[in-house]
């Protein structure tokens, strides 16, 4: 006899799929002004520190959000689908205010700053509408969430290429068209039976992130990977378009390589989701880490290669830099004392993005003094530490609540 369905998991996928392609256009909104970048030097003079910033500042936005959103539980005391929304509307119009401005203004970094703390309501309440659907599939489920996330950081070198040639306003603008969608259509899916209220954020969790050795470890671990991965998308952009000016490629070129790079990494985080299910996380993403840390040194010094060298090497490494990125969030899930999960999560991603705004606005000064041959060879650093915290992690007795024992 066929076990039934269940009957509250009906229109799941139909669901998901909403989200998913929500999360996609909202997110393209982060990497817009970076993909305006390019055409924005070919007008004006900006210094190494405001070029960074048009990426840093969504960061620091998005930290500012998420802790905000924690301590006052906005996505508990309000409905999941319209706080999304309103993240994503928000987001859009910072983006059509930063049209009117000039590009090489801080009141157009303002705009990067407040479209970062808006996207705070978006991936993470996507997250929450996407896991109230799980039934042992959880894994899969952030997996596709973050690859939403991959290609949305993708999709402004696409719209780069759409866009009007040589206009830094088009990625913004088609950006903000996207949002608005976005804004429109997680309207039409609803949350799943699984929905729960979270705990309130508890301030003294972060002792606990401290003081716990599995815990600590996977924060470690976690912080390693962002050390690269914000870098990396930030400022792979630039690097395609000096390699293919040296060769005499368009500027289209130079975007379509950057948005494979970066976009190749969703398909990874779903495969990786269900590896780390089976191998467990410690094991995957110390692989991940390896193979991530190991192209940040090959990607500078194959600069001077042909395209059939250095491509592949960037696509691995587009690959393996977001394929780990879902497994530290699960491993908190796992490792964390329930009623604290939330807080040791927001407390994750705090640390994190912080990170990540400070890596990105030194790495433009660091490849005006070493060039491009060595320009991600710091970016290593972050994962092999990463990989040592994984391996110690795994050794420990606590890694046996990863992964249902596969540590």
């Amino acid at each position: 006899m066929m076990p039934t369905a269940d009957p509250s998991l009906a229109g799941k996928w139909r669901a998901i799929g909403l989200i998913v392609i929500a999360q996609i256009l909202a997110l393209s909104v982060w990497f817009s002004g970076t993909a305006a970048l390019p055409a924005i030097l070919a007008q004006y003079t900006l210094p190494a520190p405001k070029q960074a910033a048009l990426t840093s500042a969504v960061q620091a936005g998005f930290v500012l959000g998420a802790l905000l959103s924690a301590i006052f539980s906005v996505p508990d005391r309000f409905e999941p689908r319209r706080v999304f929304a309103t993240g994503a509307i928000i987001a859009a119009l910072a983006n059509m205010l930063a049209l009117n401005l000039a590009p090489d203004s801080w009141a157009l970094i303002a705009t990067r700053f407040a479209a970062g703390a808006a996207l705070a309501l978006v991936y993470p309440v996507g997250m929450k509408l996407a896991a109230s659907w799980a039934r042992g599939d959880a894994g899969l489920l952030v997996g596709l969430l973050v690859g939403a996330l991959t290609l949305g950081s993708a999709s402004p070198f696409l719209l780069a290429i759409a866009g009007s040639a040589g206009d830094w306003r088009s990625p913004l603008q088609l950006a903000a068209m996207a949002a608005l969608a976005a804004g429109l259509l997680i309207l039409f899916t609803r949350a799943g039976p699984g929905l729960r209220a979270a705990a309130s954020f508890d301030p003294r969790a972060i002792l606990l992130a401290v003081r716990d050795p599995a815990l600590r470890l996977t924060n470690l671990g976690y912080l390693g990977h962002m050390w690269e991965l914000y870098a990396m998308w930030a400022w792979i952009g630039a690097f395609s378009h000096a390699y293919w000016d040296s060769r005499g490629g368009g500027s289209d070129l130079a975007d379509l390589t950057a948005f494979t790079v970066i976009g190749s990494g969703a398909l990874a985080c779903i495969i990786a989701g269900g590896l780390a299910d089976r191998f467990g996380r410690t094991r995957v993403t110390a692989a991940a880490m390896a193979i991530s840390g190991s192209c940040a040194l090959i990607a500078g010094l194959a600069f001077n290669a042909p395209p059939w060298v250095l491509l592949p090497v960037l696509v691995i490494w587009g690959l393996s830099i977001i394929a780990d990125s879902a497994q530290f969030s699960t491993a908190i899930t796992e490792l964390a004392p329930p009623e604290r999960a939330g807080t040791l999560l927001t407390i994750q991603t705090a640390l994190g993005f912080s990170l990540t705004i400070v890596m990105v606005q030194i790495l433009p000064s660091w490849i005006a003094f070493a060039g491009w041959n060595w320009a991600f060879a710091p970016l290593a650093i972050g994962p092999f530490l990463g990989v040592w915290a994984m391996l110690t992690l795994r050794k420990r007795p606590e890694s046996a609540r990863l992964a249902g024992g596969r540590g």
